[in-house]
């Protein structure tokens, strides 16, 4: 596979319809606008946590927050690919325990280690869906933590709408439903990577609504 293309397939989270979409995905480097830069006043701080491989919003600007990073105690964390996207749009600087900020290298390569939870290939379809206004997440990991009682971790759910005694709200039920259609298919190597919705100007992480799920192919 080259860099700079990668296969997806995407399947719509819905009980009664799982239909496997399947479409390529160009590196878009070139095509984001000049105009979509982040003004001065509109930049962001974030601090990085090598041991959660997600950095925590120190300083939040602009709206973006509202479709990115995840609810956590009343803080925001972004996940790598989250930050890398910011970072070259110029809308966040990503700080290190000592405030030093990384530069953007530094975060590519953070990127590519896989303990991070992301890759070079993923980073691509984030990236391209993202420029496109789709409001993205990975799959099954909660928005926020409202509507399950329990203190969580950031790992994602799967299963009936009760895991170890947690208390699963209805967008996670809709994910466990996905999983497990996935697994009945029996594709190998195959696992959903991303929750993917629809632009939506009226979008809340409290109830983000009906997502697509796709997969590296």
């Amino acid at each position: 596979m080259k860099l700079n293309q990668v296969s997806a397939i995407c399947l719509l989270r819905y009980p009664d319809s799982l239909s496997p979409v399947f479409f390529s995905i160009q590196d878009t480097v070139g095509d984001l606008k000049a105009e979509t830069l982040a003004t001065l006043s509109d930049i962001s701080k974030a601090r990085w946590d090598d041991e959660m491989g997600m950095a925590e919003v120190v300083e939040k600007k602009g709206k973006l927050w509202t479709t990115t990073g995840i609810v956590r105690n009343g803080k925001i964390y972004c996940s790598i690919e989250e930050i890398l996207f910011l970072a070259e749009l110029g809308a966040l600087l990503l700080l290190d325990d000592k405030d030093i900020h990384f530069s953007l290298k530094d975060i590519y390569g953070k990127t590519v280690d896989e303990k991070n939870g992301c890759c070079w290939e993923l980073f691509e379809v984030y990236r391209h869906l993202k420029s496109l206004g789709y409001i993205i997440q990975r799959h099954g990991v909660p928005w926020s933590m409202k509507g399950i009682k329990s203190n969580c971790n950031f790992d994602s759910f799967q299963g009936t709408s009760e895991n170890n005694g947690v208390i699963i709200d209805t967008e996670l039920k809709d994910s466990a439903v996905v999983v497990e259609s996935l697994s009945n298919l029996q594709v190998d190597e195959l696992r959903p990577n991303f929750d993917i919705y629809l632009p939506n100007s009226k979008f809340r992480k409290t109830s983000p609504g009906a997502s697509f799920s796709a997969l590296l192919d």
